[in-house]
């Protein structure tokens, strides 16, 4: 009988491209979500609906599970403390394998403060002392194109900095090559999920130029005025402080890493930025005229 696998988040974006992998692949799945009627739409016959905060539940949505993908929660101030008890719930449960989908350079320190939540939630699943895989991506490339405003302007602190921006299909690719490996040869690995090349946010923008037609162009900006030109979202400090520290993680260094995991994980190499912005035109089409 083949290992029940479980997909946590599975409604997301890279949760419902794990599971429908798995579920071609031919592998018993099962879905987990806090939406059932989202967890309905996704082709796995088994879903359970829990909360990653929701001990019980998460308990009882995993007995029987063998291995978990755990896709990280949404960002916030108790992200930690989240991560840990659906952490908990899997080992409670009997699962005896965790790939959890992190952040590049995860560190206690990071720049980008949301990259220092995933730190402490890898720490976290060692500390179980259950088998565990980590894939550490990048920045998705269709949240670079998104970062973009309808104006045609990317702004802020980034610097001259580099990131090696990556497809969410080229992850869930990665995982789902993870979690169909036979035996333990993935266990206690971390993977950097890369694109092929690291860009500037200048080469960016001139990739969103060339894909729609028009001129986008990068705005540096200080730490003040990233600051300033973001109070108008009235969103809370923490999350402000996430949207800038996501730039400043660029200009110091910490996100220009390229990486072949993703060739070495699926035998394809990882798709660049203009290749995804030609396959996937949705994601600029709020710089296409009206």
């Amino acid at each position: 009988m083949s290992a029940l696998l479980a997909v946590a988040g599975a409604t997301g974006r890279i949760g419902r491209r794990v599971t429908g992998r798995l579920v071609d692949a031919g592998a018993p799945v099962r879905a987990l979500g806090r939406d059932p009627e989202k967890l309905a739409a996704l082709p796995a016959d088994d879903t359970r609906t829990a909360s990653y905060d929701d001990a019980d539940a998460m308990r009882a949505a995993l007995d029987g599970v063998d291995a978990l993908f755990l896709v990280s929660a949404h960002e916030g101030p108790g992200r930690v403390r989240t991560h840990a008890t659906a952490v908990d719930a899997a080992v409670a449960a009997g699962v005896r394998r965790i790939v959890y989908l992190s952040y590049l350079n995860a560190a206690p320190h990071a720049t980008f403060t949301f990259a220092r939540d995933h730190w402490h939630t890898e720490q976290h699943i060692r500390s179980t002392g259950v088998a565990f895989t980590f894939l550490r991506d990048s920045t998705y490339q269709a949240d670079l194109a998104a970062m973009a405003s309808p104006e045609g302007v990317l702004r802020g602190p980034a610097g001259d900095g580099r990131v090696g921006a990556v497809t969410h299909d080229d992850v869930a690719d990665s995982a789902a090559a993870v979690l169909l490996a036979p035996g333990h040869e993935h266990d206690g690995a971390t993977y950097d999920m890369t694109g092929p090349e690291a860009l500037s946010f200048a080469e960016v923008a001139a990739a969103l130029s060339r894909a729609t037609g028009r001129t986008v162009t990068y705005v540096p900006e200080t730490r003040d005025q990233a600051y300033a030109s973001r109070a108008r979202y009235e969103a809370p400090d923490w999350q402000v402080e996430g949207w800038v520290t996501s730039y400043e993680a660029v200009a110091v260094g910490e996100m220009d890493d390229v990486s072949d995991d993703v060739r070495t994980l699926t035998g394809h190499p990882p798709q660049s930025f203009d290749d995804f912005l030609a396959a996937h035109p949705r994601s600029h089409r709020h710089l296409l005229p009206h």
